[in-house]
């Protein structure tokens, strides 16, 4: 697992300029939670009542926000335009240099039978203004880069705007669902073996970590290796079901699938050592958990925490990665990060374009 200092880190919330804080909120699939009740990082609240948004971060932080308002509603206006960072002020945890070496690092692990596949991730950051307002971010990734989990969170102790395509868990009642992204190209014609490769290994892991806290026999895979688009390019997908024990909650599922297969690797516990010892960042909230659990109708929707922005000390952060396997080659991989980061970046850096 993640040494303990990784896993203390947490996002903080930046709070405004004026005397009176953002009211919180969180937003997803088109539905808005207002009201907040109360915060808590205890997992079982998942399973008493009410509406809950969730942040986790992948070193295994979790932010529980408990709403009394929740309706269906479109994404509330902003407080004023978005103003992000200026695109050249984005910094990267590891340049190229340190991302290819890591690389090279990860593909002597696999040739000492030390891991099959490690997902290898950077953190860019910018500063942000203080009164930059999530939902206008939100706003403009709805334009630039829609996504179906989508998302906003505004709470005491997370601020994060999330714009993932990769869905980590699906609960309805004692059914469990995760659709693991791996293989990524710019059209369907440029994937390339490692792709496939990629992911049906990790729908191999998706399957064990299930089977920890599911009925013998009930763990699928319905579909595997579907296309799908995204803007600006397309993934491989794949999709794992498993019935739950009835002793099995929130707790004991996440418990066993965190953090996700797909943004981690296999073996897991190989993987995630070697994570610790060449990332040079926290990842916080990218590549853990961003979601809502309805409590009272046992029902919930977890994404993956990627293509993801959150606030950190002053700076609007994001994350980007690759999957990296004994065919990977160290330039193809940083390119990778690249083309995943770029469109979103765009989106989120200068001020608001003006309508015509």
């Amino acid at each position: 697992m993640p040494s303990p200092a990784r896993r203390r880190s947490a996002i903080s919330r930046e709070a405004g300029t004026g005397s009176t804080p953002p009211a919180p909120l969180a937003y997803f699939a088109g539905k808005l939670a207002t009201g907040l009740r109360d915060v808590t990082s205890d997992l079982t609240a998942l399973d008493s009542t009410g509406y809950w948004a969730v942040v986790g971060t992948y070193e295994g932080a979790w932010t529980l926000a408990r709403f009394d308002d929740v309706r269906e509603a479109p994404l509330p206006a902003p407080s004023a335009p978005w103003t992000g960072p200026a695109r050249d002020a984005w910094t990267t945890s590891l340049d190229q240099s340190a991302y290819e070496g890591a690389v090279k690092k990860i593909r002597d692990e696999i040739a000492h039978g030390e891991v099959y596949q490690v997902n290898l991730c950077r953190v860019l950051s910018a500063p942000i203004a203080p009164e930059a307002d999530p939902l206008a971010l939100a706003a403009r990734l709805a334009d630039g880069n829609p996504a179906i989990y989508a998302g906003v969170v505004d709470v005491p102790g997370a601020r994060v705007v999330t714009a993932s395509p990769e869905l980590y868990l699906r609960r309805v009642g004692r059914t469990a669902i995760s659709e693991p992204i791996k293989g990524t190209a710019r059209t369907p014609d440029a994937f390339l073996p490692k792709d496939t490769a990629e992911n049906v290994m990790i729908v191999d892991l998706v399957r064990n970590d299930l089977a920890q806290v599911a009925e013998i026999g009930t763990v699928e895979v319905p579909s595997l290796l579907r296309v799908e688009p995204y803007p600006g390019l397309v993934h491989l997908v794949s999709t794992v079901t498993a019935e739950l024990v009835p002793e099995a909650g929130w707790p004991e599922l996440i418990a066993a699938t965190f953090p996700a297969g797909s943004i981690s690797g296999a073996p897991k516990s190989s993987a995630l050592r070697i994570i610790d010892e060449l990332e040079t960042a926290p990842r916080g909230p990218y590549c853990g958990a961003v979601g809502w659990v309805d409590a009272d109708r046992g029902i919930g929707e977890l994404a993956v925490g990627i293509r993801t922005f959150w606030w950190r000390d002053g700076r609007l952060c994001f994350g980007a990665g690759a999957g990296i396997t004994w065919g990977s080659d160290p330039r193809g991989e940083w390119d990778e990060t690249e083309l995943k980061a770029a469109r979103l970046l765009a989106v989120a850096s200068g001020p608001t374009p003006a309508r015509e």
